[in-house]
């Protein structure tokens, strides 16, 4: 079955999961540090808000981590495809997973 015979609902390559997970991304360029919040994760991708307005292609290495202290983080290297302003002042950002790392 290819995508096109999907419903369009059914369209994404992953099950997109929702989670509420704080977030710290290095820039690759030039290693500054910041942090977020992880709004959903799946296997190709994740949401992230951020005080930070991020240029679309912008790599980062992220480390998300869980509030219930569950072990092990995931750290990814992560590339921005999307960068928008929302109504309460902050930036969601749309990363794509590039590469998992340990």
């Amino acid at each position: 079955m290819s995508l096109s015979d999907k419903a369009y609902s059914e369209k994404r390559d992953f099950i997109r999961m929702k989670i509420s997970a704080p977030l710290t991304a290095t820039l690759s360029a030039d290693q500054r540090v910041f942090e977020g919040n992880c709004l959903d994760l799946s296997g190709g991708g994740m949401r992230v808000e951020t005080n930070e307005n991020i240029a679309t292609g912008t790599e980062l290495d992220v480390e998300v981590s869980s509030d219930h202290g569950h072990n092990p983080t995931l750290k990814a290297r992560t590339r921005v495809v999307r960068s928008i302003s929302n109504d309460k002042g902050t930036y969601e950002l749309g990363l794509e997973i590039v590469e998992v790392l340990k």
